[in-house]
């Protein structure tokens, strides 16, 4: 009978299960059991994958117009990434808890050879200076992505097994220390966004599996202050710091982006300009189909229209956190977690830097932005909630 739990502690130890069967990957491949597991999490997400599906129409349709000539282009490659994003969330969906410990080590293996696959020339793209994507064939991958996804599972397993032992700072190192080199990465590339994401998650999890609030401080103190050098070492950073806090002053350079999001949000009032009657996309707001869709919805719905997406992502938050209590192994539990706030505080991350709240951090908005990887991602995620909230249903 394991020990009783710290009072931020919210998972429990089971017993070891025996060595991994092969046949075990999958409980039962029945779509309807994973559906009725919790119709109000994949109800949320597709709500809002519908609605990210109308932006990326409504936002590139002259930009694809401008750059191919065909003014569907970007939204029929992203019907693609949805569809590719189904099928791994239906395939997720089926996993067993078993088989999602399997795949915790080759996710991170392939996470970061992708990672450092975008130093190879002819793999890795550079775009505005910065190297973040990697192209096999006709597919852009973007590895933070994955690795962000990798980052979680690998905490889940490393924190589940030494979670009685948490209060011991030298067991929380590797998890510091692993997940610190991991942001390096990400920051070499440089992708500053990329690297607050898996410090967040790493704290996220860190208090679920009841580490100490006095420990838990002292790290987090060191990694703000590493950010805070890592964001004071680069000029544009710091004139994105500049932008965030006067946008105003530098109107036509690095606070052009934020001005023209708050003039989008102005526009739209309370209830919005109608849909597709957006101004702003009209190459007024750079990345209007990307890290800044929210804002063009907050144009063509109102405050209205925002309200009900930051609903849609709490009940995202809500429900995956339940998940999270239900489970009682201590590795599902964790997972849950994790998988639960790489969704929504992206999310909030995102919609925080388009109103302004935070510096800006290049970071897709899940499910509503433009782009592949962080679709597959995003689904692949909500899939793997639905199996473990599949566990519960099962055995009642």
């Amino acid at each position: 009978m394991p020990s009783a739990a710290r009072p931020n502690q919210i998972l429990l130890l089971t017993p070891r299960e025996p060595s991994f069967d092969p046949r075990q990957w999958f409980e039962r491949f029945e779509i309807g059991v994973p559906l009725r597991a919790d119709p109000w999490l994949w109800s949320a997400a597709a709500a809002l994958i519908l609605l990210g599906l109308m932006m990326v129409l409504n936002t590139t349709y002259f930009l694809g117009l401008d750059k191919t000539g065909n003014p569907f282009y970007f939204f029929e490659r992203q019907l693609f990434n949805l569809g590719v994003g189904l099928v791994m969330m239906t395939v997720a969906a089926q996993l067993s808890l078993r088989g999602l410990r399997a795949i915790a080590l080759p996710l991170m293996l392939m996470a970061l050879l992708m990672s450092l696959a975008v130093w190879i020339p002819g793999l890795g793209i550079v775009r505005g200076g910065a190297r973040r994507w990697v192209r096999l064939g006709p597919i852009l991958l973007e590895p933070s992505e994955m690795l962000k996804l990798a980052t979680v599972f690998f905490l889940a397993r490393y924190l589940s097994h030494y979670q009685e032992k948490l209060g011991i700072p030298k067991f929380l190192l590797p998890a510091l220390a692993i997940t610190g080199v991991l942001a390096l990465i990400m920051l070499k590339q440089p992708d500053f966004g990329a690297a607050v994401m898996l410090t967040l998650l790493l704290f996220t999890m860190l208090f679920a599996a009841g580490a100490e609030a006095r420990h838990l401080a002292a790290a987090g103190g060191f990694a703000l202050l590493a950010l805070a050098i890592q964001a004071g070492h680069k000029a544009y950073r710091m004139r994105r710091l500049s932008a965030f806090l006067d946008p105003w002053r530098t109107a036509r350079g690095s606070g052009f982006q934020l001005i023209q999001s708050f003039i989008a949000f102005g526009s739209g009032g309370g209830w919005g300009v109608g849909l597709g009657a957006s101004r702003q996309k009209m190459f007024y707001l750079p990345q209007a189909h990307n890290d800044f869709v929210f804002a063009v919805i907050g144009e063509e719905f109102g405050v209205a229209g925002a309200l009900v997406v930051i609903a849609l992502f709490i009940t995202i938050l809500i429900r995956g956190m339940r998940i999270a209590r239900n489970e009682a192994d201590g590795f599902g539990s964790l997972l849950a977690v994790g998988l639960t706030a790489l969704i929504s505080l992206q999310a909030f991350v995102n919609m925080a830097v388009v109103t302004g709240l935070v510096p800006t951090k290049g970071l897709p908005l899940p499910f509503l932005s433009y782009g592949g990887t962080s679709m597959v991602v995003s689904l692949t995620a909500v899939g793997m909630l639905m199996a473990l909230a599949r566990r519960s249903v099962m055995t009642r």
